[in-house]
């Protein structure tokens, strides 16, 4: 306290002691001990309301000393039991972390990570992924703007995340001690294979290898991709110490509906420490797209020949070209095209009315769109007699399925009457129409969905001239035939909404997140979020069943099956409300992403430590390292001297006891008849 808070404190007790006098000593005869006593209550009520109001604070000095963090991280990832460097990188890590000339000068803080970064409670090395740059990042939220060293057990290799040599903070020194042996081994890998999950039937989907060699001397390596026995591709390699990595691009027929699981191996002649990861397994779904298409027609028209050649191209495609009243059931379709519907279109509009089925519209000169206006809900029709020429423009917005402009603005224009078309619910163009450069503000090709049934119109005759423009300017009907070949795969596709609709993959690899994601619509298709979802998941081959809830997310139900072993499995997830079920299979491929390395990346870890000032050490120069910590001046403990200032009294007491005071003096006068 300083002086006058102590001045303010003596005149304090002089006022409430003067009062005190006054009240009950002054000019009094008899001077009992009730008086003595209500004295000192008055004296202690004044004096407490003083203090108060003065609130004196105490301030007291302490002396703290901080130390510079040391963290220590170890790798706790698989890889290094399958580099026989558990053992040492435990050794060194309680190394480290027991010394006392360390935990002197910094504050040692020990830490651990495989695909995560937490404290090092449990070290098993049984962690599936290796990322390094988690470290990096957790390190630099935990000890923001401070100057601290970093020491890093690891082998190096990391398997997800960022390139970690750049992630640390290039002014706080990482010192690396790589455990693992270092010595070079003869080794072929496949470090990475890239390939789409769905190819077509019939078609060819592209495989991307990038197969990685370390070693002395040069060979010559045989690459395959196998299904089964069958070998689909064989090709020889060279490699050699001045070309260590190549890239090869193959591809493979999709010659089987179904999921196909392929295998792709690197051997040679030499011997191997490694052969695990020699070998890697995916897995392609390969579509069955084959669609039947009905052309109806009650006209002749080149249109009709050119849209079924287009769609032909694909050999998925038939095209069958009928009359409206040659059609007797509609269940041998997957798509029917409407040119230029009319009053003998009825049937068909009556039975696709259960039947479901997408259509695409094309209209003309020819078109009845009176009856088109009773008989479909998308669009309205206020048509003249008069024809007119109408050009197309590309949407760029247009996202329903990708496809580039091929230059329809410079095709010929499509021959539709004049008038009003109008859109009466959600539609999506594609292209729109102008005459003569002229915007009209109106689709020439649209698309729409109604409860789940799609619809693609088009309106104008001569398409054939768009196709045949396609010819003359690029000698070939590809792009013009890919354009239909995609309205016709949008419109095959089976978009019926269901109640319990589930998101999964076919196949996963071994060590990789398993989700499953799950959704339940009530009868008015809104998401309902009181649903219970759990899903029965069966190892086809042991039969061993495990039961899983789906717990409940931002929009959607969700199981999380991590953990699961290589093999076939069946599931089905149930909605125990309404008992809705769904079931289907996905594959778990064996792949072990920590087997892959035979030796520690030393040349990562050892940029990492030049990026940040510091140096990489072997687990048998630890001691080096030990003394390079305590020997760095750069480190030392701070003292800072911390003033904590705090009420000499607590006033919620002070006003407790005041008010104590002030009714027990009140009660000692009443009762001795002083009021």
């Amino acid at each position: 306290m300083n002086t006058t808070t102590i001045l303010l404190l003596l005149v304090s007790i002089l006022i409430a002691a003067g009062l005190s006098f006054y009240q009950y000593f002054f000019r009094v005869k008899s001077k009992s001990k009730a008086t003595l006593l209500l004295a000192f209550l008055r004296f202690f009520s004044i004096f407490g309301l003083l203090l108060l109001l003065i609130n004196p604070i105490i301030s007291r000095k302490t002396v703290e000393t901080v130390k510079t963090p040391l963290p220590i991280v170890i790798d706790n990832s698989a890889s290094l039991t399958d580099l026989k460097a558990d053992k040492s990188a435990m050794e060194v890590f309680q190394k480290l972390s027991e010394n006392t000339a360390l935990a002197d000068k910094f504050d040692v803080q020990t830490y651990q990570f495989d695909a995560g970064f937490l404290p090092a409670d449990t070290i098993d090395f049984k962690g599936t992924q290796s990322n390094i740059d988690v470290v990096a990042k957790n390190l630099k939220n935990i000890y923001k703007n401070q100057h601290y060293p970093t020491v890093l057990i690891s082998d190096g290799n990391q398997t997800s995340g960022e390139d970690y040599v750049f992630g640390f903070n290039p002014d706080n020194k990482v010192y690396p001690l790589v455990v693992g042996d270092t010595t070079t081994y003869l080794d072929l890998r496949i470090t990475q294979l890239n390939v789409n999950k769905y190819a077509f039937h019939k078609n060819k989907f592209p495989v991307e290898v990038f197969l990685n060699y370390a070693g002395t001397k040069s060979i010559n390596a045989t690459f395959k991709i196998s299904r089964g026995s069958n070998v689909l591709n064989e090709q020889t390699v060279a490699l050699s110490p001045s070309k260590k990595s190549a890239t090869l691009n193959v591809l493979l027929p999709a010659d089987k509906v179904g999921l196909q699981i392929l295998k792709a191996t690197i051997l040679s002649k030499e011997s191997e420490k490694n052969t695990y990861n020699n070998v890697k397994n995916f897995a392609v779904e390969v579509i069955d797209q084959k669609t039947e298409v009905a052309l109806v027609s009650s006209i002749s028209h080149p249109d009709l020949g050119a849209i079924k050649r287009s769609i032909e191209s694909n050999a998925q495609r038939k095209v069958t070209i009928v009359k409206p009243k040659q059609i007797s059931s509609l269940t041998n379709y997957n798509v029917l095209i409407l040119y230029q519907p009319n009053g003998e279109f009825k049937a068909i509009f009556d039975q696709n009315e259960n039947a479901k089925i997408n259509t695409w519209i094309i209209t003309g000169n020819d078109t009845d769109y009176n009856f088109l206006n009773q008989n479909q809900n998308n669009f309205s029709f206020k048509m003249s007699g008069s024809k007119e020429d109408y050009l197309a423009a590309f949407d760029s917005q247009f996202n329903l399925f990708a496809l580039d402009n091929i230059g329809f603005e410079q095709f010929p224009p499509l021959e539709n009457p004049f008038g009003a078309i109008t859109a009466n619910g959600n539609t999506n163009t594609l292209l729109s129409s102008t005459i003569r450069n002229i915007e009209t503000n109106q689709p020439l090709m649209a698309f729409a969905e109604n409860q789940g049934k799609r619809s693609a119109f088009l309106f104008g005759e001569n398409i054939w001239k768009w196709r045949a423009n396609n010819f003359v300017d690029k000698k070939s009907f590809a792009d013009f035939d890919i354009f239909l070949d995609k309205t016709i795969q949008y419109l095959a596709s089976n978009n019926a909404r269901k109640s319990l609709v589930v998101t999964h993959e076919r196949f996963y690899n071994s060590g990789e997140g398993i989700e499953i994601t799950a959704q339940f619509f009530n009868k008015n298709y809104e998401l309902d979020e009181k649903a219970r979802l759990t899903i029965a998941v069966t190892n086809t081959k042991t039969k061993q069943v495990k039961n899983y809830d789906l717990l409940r997310t931002t929009n959607a139900f969700q199981v999380n099956l991590d953990g699961l072993g290589a093999g076939n499995y069946a599931f089905t997830v149930k909605e125990l409300n309404s008992n809705s079920v769904y079931s289907s299979r996905f594959e778990v491929l064996d792949f072990d992403i920590e087997k892959q390395f035979v030796n520690p990346d030393w040349n990562k870890l050892n940029q990492l430590a030049a990026q940040t000032k510091g140096k990489a050490y072997l687990p048998n120069q630890v001691d080096t390292l030990i003394k390079q910590l305590l020997a760095d001046d750069s480190y030392k403990a701070i003292q800072k001297t911390l003033v904590k200032k705090s009420p000499l009294i607590d006033w919620i007491w002070l006003l407790v006891l005041i008010a104590i005071s002030l009714a027990a003096e009140w009660f000692i006068r009443k009762y001795n008849g002083l009021l």
